[in-house]
């Protein structure tokens, strides 16, 4: 390259690189001046927001030292309360000091004077016995002896007024004469049999009925699930179980065993089946009739299985089912007579035992079981609840309930419903004839209509018509409380002068 141009280029670069350092000395300039106008912007900002700051800071001082102040005046203004209630206070509790002195002072006197009277009493009695010359005792007999002697015809003419007018009146309170009368029941007794005996013609078809080994009637007695003696009883095969069900298709089943003559496990399997739906037939059937005796429609089947069963068990020696259809139809006659409701009254009296076909295998009371039972099947509340009160340890809220109380002790305790021995028949004639001599004045008595009645003579020298009547509750509550019994017991006490004389 020819010099010329070399210098050329060189100043070219000079020139370039002049022109360039002074545009960035003036872009420098203006950055540095537009920074200066933009740090006196946020100085005056900073300037009017500390002012501003201030302002505010001096307005909630000034708030704050105005709030301080007014608080600080309630608290004074509370203070100056409590010191004028705490002095109301002290002088109260002055007053009441005083008071209570005073109260001391006035109980010595009273107490003071009270003695005084006693003494002052006992004086005066001392001296009116002296004046009478009785003592206190002595004068408080005579005048109820005198008392007594005015008032006793006075009594005697009101008690006959009284039970006349209950006589005149029975027919109008008939129905709460005798819905009271329900709440008297007889107490519970039942002696379930659990044995069901069959009569064999021939001994020798014991040895057949108990297989080789035993295995006839170990299978018999599996299937039917009841325990059978051969040997205890000569002529006798006895059939053990709480299910009476189950001992009538112990029985059904031996009856066809006997009869076909082929007796084997394989055959007793047989046998059982069609003994247990020929039981099964018999006992829906039975609960059918039942309730087609009573005139009751639309029980449901398993209630009617049930009733069934009752065929089955015996309580005290009386057959439940027949107990019950009985019981429903006192029932009906009775709630038609007080204007109860006749089919309630007749379907509760004949279901209120069907929980005895399942206290064996349900806890708790009959009668409990038989409400849960009747609900659990749709039967209405209303009869649930007359069936399940029908025992006297759940309270009976209905009329229908009250009816079902008294005709079960009806039924139950009428003569021949129930097996009784003759020396207990015997034993309680005698006690409750005991529980009437042991009372003063009585000359005898005696227990009638099979201890439904007793008529007590009494000696009228030592008892007067009053004292009669008042014997006779005396031995009425005597017997409520020392004996048990079912039904009423009628007591009459009796009171005879007799005149004798002879003409000659």
């Amino acid at each position: 390259m020819e010099p010329i141009s070399i210098v050329l280029a060189i100043v070219a670069l000079a020139t370039g690189y002049g022109v360039s350092t002074y545009t960035t000395k003036r872009k420098l300039s203006n950055v540095e001046a537009e920074a200066d106008k933009e740090l006196k912007k946020a100085k005056s900002r900073a300037d009017k927001m500390v002012e501003e700051a201030k302002a505010e800071a001096f307005k909630l001082s000034d708030t704050a030292r105005k709030e301080d102040a007014q608080r600080r005046t309630e608290y004074k203004d509370v203070e100056k309360r409590l010191l004028t209630r705490e002095e109301s206070l002290d002088k109260k509790l002055d007053q009441l000091d005083k008071r209570n002195e005073s109260l001391r002072k006035s109980e010595d006197e009273i107490e003071d004077l009270k003695n005084h009277i006693k003494e002052i009493r006992v004086k005066q009695q001392d001296k009116l016995e002296k004046i009478a010359k009785l003592t206190k005792t002595e004068a408080a007999d005579k005048l109820m002896q005198m008392t007594e002697r005015d008032v006793k015809e006075d009594l005697v003419g009101l008690v006959s007024k009284l039970q006349n007018e209950a006589r005149d009146n029975a027919d109008e309170n008939a129905k709460t004469i005798i819905l009271g009368a329900m709440e008297r029941m007889a107490s519970e007794v039942t002696a379930e049999r659990t044995l069901t005996s069959m009569k064999l013609e021939d001994e020798e078809m014991k040895g057949r009925i108990i297989g080789k080994e035993g295995r006839n009637i170990q299978a018999l007695q599996k299937a039917t699930g009841v325990d059978i003696m051969v040997d205890d009883t000569p002529g006798m095969i006895v059939f053990s179980s709480f299910d009476p069900v189950r001992r009538e298709v112990a029985r059904l089943t031996l009856e066809m065993l006997l009869k076909d003559g082929r007796i084997h496990p394989g055959r007793i399997e047989e046998v059982v089946e069609k003994a247990q739906k020929q039981v099964q037939k018999d006992v829906m059937r039975t609960g059918e009739d039942a309730a087609r005796e009573v005139g009751i429609v639309g029980i449901p089947k398993e209630i009617l299985q049930y009733l069934g069963e009752l065929k089955f068990r015996t309580s005290y020696g009386q057959n439940v089912l027949k107990h019950s259809t009985e019981m429903a139809h006192i029932a009906g006659v009775l709630a038609d007579q007080i204007g109860a409701d006749v089919k309630t009254a007749k379907y509760a009296a004949l279901i209120h035992d069907m929980g005895k076909a399942l206290t064996h295998k349900v806890e708790g009371k009959h009668h409990h079981i038989t409400g849960e039972i009747a609900r659990k099947y749709g039967v209405p509340e209303a009869v649930a609840h007359a069936a399940e009160a029908h025992h006297d340890d759940m309270e009976a809220t209905t009329p229908e309930a009250l009816v079902v109380r008294v005709v079960d002790a009806i039924s139950a305790a009428r003569p021949g419903g129930r097996n009784i021995s003759v020396e207990n028949f015997a034993e309680r004639m005698k006690d409750l004839e005991n529980v009437a001599t042991g009372f003063g004045g009585v000359e005898k008595a005696y227990a009638i209509s099979a201890g439904r009645e007793i008529r007590v003579f009494v000696k009228p020298v030592d008892i007067d018509d009053l004292g009669a009547i008042k014997l006779a509750r005396d031995v009425a509550t005597k017997i409520e409380s020392t004996m048990q019994y079912p039904g009423t017991i009628k007591v009459n006490v009796i009171r005879e002068t007799r005149a004798t004389e002879y003409a000659k």
